[in-house]
């Protein structure tokens, strides 16, 4: 993994910009698959996960550099100390702009690996606000109170806003330039043609304050989402 993902390191944490497609940690089932656990643990680095992304998502991935900042940093994280931002390109646009979901989780029972909204959840709040909207979509900023698995997809999902590429809650395959152009495209190729092919969520942020200091860092949106941010610039100005 080249070095220029690497976003901030001392002594005490690595972050790194990490790109779509790759794993946080080993796969339980298969732990020759590539990580970025693995991909960074070099150079003498003794590397210790204190949060994941799904595999599709990019961004902030911050990693422990020894036992007691792993301890420290954890246990932020699970007192909700620690500020983690997200954007995501949605479908539709949510009735308020600005608002707070507060919507239990728990497994989905008919579909493993995924999580649904029930009553008898983990209780799991979301803040969000609309960044950018367009005729047939919207960016969204996403701050998470809480840190259950696929609660930004899910909760994004239930206000009728799912995530770009989500398939697995109510999202499109992808995003296709003619998606945003309709019936303004030039030929079949074009057409075909996906801006992205992944859950567009992006960890663009995370902060917390350790040892006296206050660690901020930050990750530019990746490529595909900035062309595709582009392209609904051009032809879907709401």
């Amino acid at each position: 993994m080249k070095e220029d993902y690497i976003l901030f390191e001392d002594e005490q944490v690595l972050a790194v910009n990490k790109p779509s497609g790759l794993l946080s940690i080993q796969d339980r089932f298969d732990p020759l698959k590539p990580c970025a656990l693995n991909e960074f643990s070099v150079r003498g680095r003794n590397l210790l996960p204190v949060h994941r992304l799904d595999k599709e998502t990019s961004g902030v991935l911050c990693f422990a550099q020894n036992p007691a900042a792993h301890r420290a940093i954890s246990l932020l994280f699970e007192e909700r100390m620690v500020e983690k931002n997200y954007l995501a390109i949605c479908h539709g646009k949510p009735e308020i702009e600005e608002g707070q979901i507060d919507l239990a989780l728990a497994h989905h029972l008919q579909k493993p690996g995924l999580m649904r909204v029930h009553p008898k959840g983990k209780p799991s709040q979301t803040l969000y606000k609309v960044e950018a909207q367009w005729r047939e979509f919207c960016m969204l900023r996403v701050k998470p109170l809480t840190g259950r698995t696929h609660q930004i997809r899910v909760h994004l999902a239930s206000i009728g806003c799912p995530i770009v590429g989500d398939q697995a809650y109510g999202g499109s395959e992808g995003l296709k330039i003619d998606d945003i152009k309709k019936n303004r495209l030039k030929t079949k190729e074009e057409s075909s043609s996906f801006l992205i092919s992944r859950v567009a969520l992006h960890s663009d942020l995370l902060s917390f304050h350790y040892l006296a200091k206050d660690y901020k860092f930050m990750a530019d949106l990746p490529r595909d989402m900035k062309a595709a941010i582009n392209q609904l610039n051009k032809w879907q100005k709401a």
